[in-house]
């Protein structure tokens, strides 16, 4: 097993500086002139972003300085994001490039035509006999390094621009906080009396060295305006430990709903403490569903914990959850992640709400996310229990999101016999 994993962590790192290598030779060698300011700061920051994004990631995985995490965390995460979308860019760019090429020697060979020579007049003295020696290289010979130069210039801005505002454009619409969706679902076992209940579903939050207090904050205030009567956390609500990120997570005692907030853990939980994570949401106001259920007025709420928790001994256990329920009444289940809706289906559960996928969260990663889960965003149906995904509110890596806007749902329950 050792060997498996330092073998793929060796291929991994030799992609890496293969990647990194064809930017530098794309962005930096092929458009300056030599060896001078230009060509050094260009490498400097080739060299430099690979590696703050690789210690980002290991200081969050290996738990270092709090402090140490953050001051990482911004240029390395966002190298991340930017790796991704220079390397599709590039791709485009060496489309694109003869393309250009040809475009700028059809117009060097336009303006390299030769002048129609003017006439001598009477008695003006003969022109200089052409003197001995070699002759000078042809124009269009003399100009084609500066536009090879010229067309790597066009192509590499190009890319570079693209890339920077890609993420730019992504890791703005994170930081401006999550838009609130809305979808009705109707159920079939809901009472009349409850048409209308309105579920706040937030998931993928990830506080953590890059998204803090500020950002809880605005996921906060934007659930509350919308007067739900129920909240629910559906995992990954941090990325750390209490002692780091318990002022981060401290707005979350604001929220405000008619039935209660819940939560239920996500992978992320596991890898930051879950059984901490569980008792300071729990001293947060939050009401924590481990395996386990309430009854409502009108219909069952559940909670069952994420796959992560089974290295732990903290699996989900649907039986807990769900066996001795009355059947003959709604329930609504939250699970981290998608997957766990083929137990909910055989638990006769009437709607599953979820997270864990973040929608791709960086385009074209929906095509990764929707070959690991059967529902990537948004509701969909298996048998007679419908399932709902949010992209969650955060965003884990690089504050960036491209193609996959966040969210916070309302869900809005809907009752057949209305």
């Amino acid at each position: 097993m050792v060997v498996v994993f330092a073998l793929v962590a060796l291929a991994v790192l030799a992609a890496l500086v293969a990647l990194h290598w064809y930017a530098w030779r794309r962005l930096v060698r092929d458009t300056t002139r030599g060896p001078g300011p230009a060509r050094r700061a260009g490498t400097a920051v080739v060299v430099a972003g690979p590696v703050l994004m690789v210690a980002a990631l290991v200081a969050e995985r290996a738990g270092a300085p709090f402090w140490l995490q953050r001051v990482l965390g911004w240029p390395g995460f966002l190298w991340m994001a930017l790796t991704l979308y220079l390397l599709l860019a590039l791709v485009a760019g060496e489309l694109a490039r003869p393309l250009v090429r040809r475009l700028v020697e059809r117009g060097a060979r336009a303006e390299e035509k030769a002048p129609v020579p003017a006439a001598v007049p009477a008695g003006a003295a003969p022109a200089d006999p052409e003197p001995a020696g070699p002759k000078p290289a042809p124009p269009q010979e003399q100009s084609a390094p500066s536009r090879r130069l010229f067309v790597s210039r066009v192509v590499g801005g190009a890319v570079a621009a693209a890339a920077v505002g890609t993420v730019g454009h992504g890791t703005y619409g994170v930081l401006r906080g999550p838009a609130v969706k809305r979808v009705t679902v109707p159920l079939a076992r809901l009472p009349r009396a409850a048409h209308g209940f309105r579920i706040a579903v937030v998931s993928d939050i990830h506080l953590g060295p890059v998204l803090g207090r500020g950002f809880a904050q605005k996921v906060v205030d934007t659930i509350n305006s919308t007067q739900p009567d129920l909240i629910a956390v559906v995992g990954d609500l941090v990325d750390g430990s209490v002692k780091d990120l318990g002022p981060a997570a401290a707005p979350l005692s604001r929220l405000k709903a008619r039935h209660g907030s819940y939560f239920v853990t996500g992978n992320h939980e596991y890898f930051s403490g879950a059984d901490q994570w569980v008792e300071e949401v729990r001293r947060l106001g939050l009401h924590p569903l481990e395996n386990a259920r309430t009854e409502l007025p009108a219909f069952d709420l559940a909670g069952v914990n994420d796959l992560a928790g089974e290295s732990e001994g903290e699996g989900p256990d649907f039986t807990k959850a769900l066996g001795d329920r009355d059947t003959s009444r709604a329930v609504v289940l939250l699970a981290h992640q998608p997957l766990q809706i083929h137990e909910a289906v055989r638990h006769h559960v009437d709607l599953q709400l979820s997270g864990h996928t973040h929608g791709g969260q960086l385009w074209p990663g929906n095509f990764v996310a929707a070959a690991a889960n059967p529902t990537v965003a948004g509701l969909d149906r298996y048998g007679d229990t419908q399932l709902y995904v949010s992209r969650g509110a955060g965003a884990w890596g690089p504050p960036t999101r491209v193609g996959a806007p966040s969210d916070i749902t309302v869900v809005e329950l809907a009752s057949r016999q209305a």
